[in-house]
């Protein structure tokens, strides 16, 4: 059975923990992210601990934001872990997003839009032209063309970066949640069925799955759920 196109965020608070999930929801999920929290703690070895004997997908969500040379090199040390994906911020600007392309040609790098925590309050208290669809379209735009294959969006934009830049760029939703859940510090959230269907290519899901009392099973659920609603009986 082909997995889910889910990214697993394994915020976990040791390595042990983290491999663990990881381990559990493998079985039923494309791939596993791990953060800046985790990867500051343990470094690299967290890499192969998540990975396992599965060779799942690993996200790699630093977020990289500093000027092109500097990016380019912190891209170039995590690239030789071979991270399926690698974010950087598109707001570091296009020559950023190019050096990060140029120093990892076997990762995809993408590109983090607008970050789901924030409203268009938010951004025009940061002097970020809204509301957050067109700031969001904005930076995809810019992405795409400055090499960036992957993108990350909240649901409610989704549709319209797809109409954006087309098909052939992976899009990534944080702030899914599953119906019923809590939607915890994400601001713009939706659940994994609209987010599918409004054109999401790989949906990040954490706590609703990892906060549960059985991973495994949690990530099994939503990988059925989204299978039925992929092909109805």
């Amino acid at each position: 059975m082909t997995p889910a196109p889910i990214a697993v965020a394994l915020d976990a608070p040791d390595l042990e923990t983290a491999a663990r999930w990881a381990a559990l929801v493998t079985p039923h999920v494309s791939t596993v992210k791990v953060g800046l929290e985790l990867y500051l703690r343990y470094g690299p070895d967290v890499i192969a601990s998540v990975r396992g004997a599965s060779g799942v997908q690993v996200f790699l969500d630093l977020k990289l934001h500093d000027i092109p040379n500097t990016v380019e090199g912190a891209t170039r040390a995590v690239a030789r872990l071979r991270p399926a994906f690698l974010t950087v911020h598109a707001a570091g600007g296009p020559a950023m997003i190019r050096a990060a392309v140029e120093a990892a040609p076997h990762t995809q790098i993408a590109a983090v839009t607008v970050l789901t925590s924030l409203t268009d309050a938010d951004l025009a208290a940061v002097g970020l032209a809204g509301p957050a669809e067109d700031a969001v379209r904005r930076l995809a735009a810019l992405s795409v063309g400055a090499g960036a294959r992957a993108l990350v969006c909240s649901p409610n934009e989704v549709a319209a970066v797809r109409a954006e830049v087309g098909p052939g760029i992976t899009l990534i939703t944080p702030g899914v949640r599953p119906s019923g859940a809590d939607s915890q510090d994400q601001a713009r959230v939706a659940t994994p069925e609209q987010a599918l269907a409004d054109g999401a290519d790989l949906l990040v899901i954490g706590r609703p799955i990892t906060g549960s009392a059985d991973p495994g099973a949690a990530a099994a659920g939503i990988a059925a759920s989204l299978r039925r609603t992929s092909h109805p009986v």
